[in-house]
């Protein structure tokens, strides 16, 4: 009974790993077929990597009717068209360290079936270092071994010294390549530069004592700048940054001419009296050298207290002050509109008093010119229509005060004092057009006129 239950719970259990295979697991990944030149010492395991990061494993090699080597891999990834593999090595001296690089084609581009092959035109496969040897004869091979032990000897002790020469060998091995490539790439131009060179160690071997000379200054500019080796790495290793930062302000360039092309040919007509009026200018410009110094003077003068820059900086005290007194100041202003716009309506009076002023005293005697001025409002005489005269309207002088002030106390302009309307100061206008009563009814008496022939009292 005991069995029984053991055999079913087992098989509950596989049938449940079963499923979650199923759901969860149940692909092993897509597997490939990549086509190689030579296998490059790949073996089952090695690693298949994107970017530095693992994606699958290299599971089998064989070797196809052409002599290609057939690599299948499994990646986890699908792969699209597009897509180029190449075999790296992790180290020049290691065997069997090698792995598969994968460079995926666009996400947009159709996906590759899974058992697809990549052909040899989108791999490639690496150079071993005895491929390199084999296409030397036996006489470079023994120049080369000579090298290797001559640099043996050289670095022997100066370790630090071998390290850079390590760190710079494989940039050099590469700039190398690409020179070699365009060199073999045009072989006319190529010889052409070695008969003008020839040309060219002729005549300056005729120069020898001169280039002598200028191997030996040569050799002095060498050991300052030997001398001066951490400037000049550290100038070295800012030039990559800058000439990338040039390359993009050069293109950026190219765009700011493209538009700076109609700027130039508009200015192109203005700038034929460019030169006139430098000319015209330059004088000017002298005579504008005193200016300019007193104008430092003016901004910057020793001492406190004594220039702009002192004023600037006194200038927010007042600025905060001001600020306090400016809502003062509007009080002021909004309740002086109603004095501003009655003295508004005497402005002709004013202004015919001025105008009217030397009339006033263009009377004269043996000492000189002389005023006749009487105080408005004082009353002392009024115009009799009768006799055509001025006769004298009190005969109590005090009494003529009593004028400015109803209740004899105050002086006010009160209803029964001085309150002519604007205009009545000279004769009524034809056109009735004085007094003026728009603006100020109500708060003078029409009836109140000036002293003149055929006015009423």
């Amino acid at each position: 009974m005991n069995l029984g239950r053991i055999a079913a719970l087992v098989g509950l259990a596989a049938a449940f790993v079963l499923v979650l295979v199923v759901l969860l697991g149940g692909s092993s990944g897509h597997s490939y077929k990549v086509l190689f030149d030579t296998g490059g010492q790949l073996v089952p395991g090695n690693q298949v990597l994107v970017g530095g990061q693992s994606i699958g494993t290299v599971d089998d090699l064989a070797l196809t009717g052409d002599g290609e080597a057939e690599v299948a891999i499994t990646v986890s990834e699908p792969l699209h068209e597009g897509t180029t593999a190449l075999v790296r090595l992790a180290s020049l001296s290691g065997v069997a360290n090698r792995y598969v690089s994968i460079q995926p084609g666009p996400n947009n581009e159709p996906e590759l079936e899974d058992g697809a092959t990549l052909s040899s035109d989108e791999t490639t496969a690496p150079v071993d270092l005895d491929q390199l040897f084999a296409t030397l004869d036996d006489e470079t091979r023994k120049s080369l071994q000579e090298v290797i032990q001559g640099s043996a000897v050289i670095y022997a002790g100066n370790t630090e010294g071998a390290r850079a020469t390590y760190k710079y060998f494989a940039p050099a091995l590469q700039s190398t390549q690409r020179l070699l490539a365009e060199i073999n790439r045009d072989q006319r131009t190529f010889s052409e530069f070695l008969v003008s060179g020839a040309s060219t160690v002729g005549a300056v071997a005729e120069r020898r004592n001169d280039l002598s000379a200028l191997t030996q200054n040569a050799n002095e500019a060498l050991g300052a700048i030997s001398a001066e080796n951490e400037s000049l790495d550290r100038s070295l290793s800012a030039l990559p940054p800058a000439m990338r930062q040039a390359n993009t302000t050069f293109v950026n360039l190219r765009a700011a001419l493209d538009d700076l092309d109609p700027l130039v040919a508009t200015a192109k007509p203005a700038t034929r009296d460019l030169a006139p009026f430098l000319r015209d200018l330059r004088p000017v410009a002298e005579r504008a050298v005193p200016v300019v110094t007193d104008l430092r003077t003016a901004v910057a003068t020793p001492g406190p207290g004594n220039d702009l820059t002192d004023v600037l900086r006194v200038a927010p005290k007042l600025e905060r002050k001001a600020a306090k007194a400016s809502s003062s100041g509007i009080d002021a202003i909004n309740d002086s509109g109603p004095n501003i716009e009655l003295f508004r309506s005497y402005s002709p009076d004013l202004l015919a008093a001025v105008s009217n002023l030397g009339q006033v005293t263009g009377y004269y005697d043996g000492n000189g010119h002389y005023a006749r001025v009487l105080p408005a409002g004082l009353g002392a005489f009024s115009y009799n229509a009768g006799t055509e005269e001025l006769e004298t309207s009190y005969a109590n002088p005090s009494a003529q005060l009593g004028f400015y002030s109803a209740a004899g106390a105050i002086p006010t302009l009160s209803p029964s004092g001085f309150e002519r309307c604007p205009g009545t100061g000279s004769q009524q206008a034809q056109d009735l057009s004085t007094p003026f009563l728009d603006d100020v009814g109500g708060q003078c008496d029409a009836t109140q006129i000036g002293v003149y022939p055929g006015a009423a009292p």
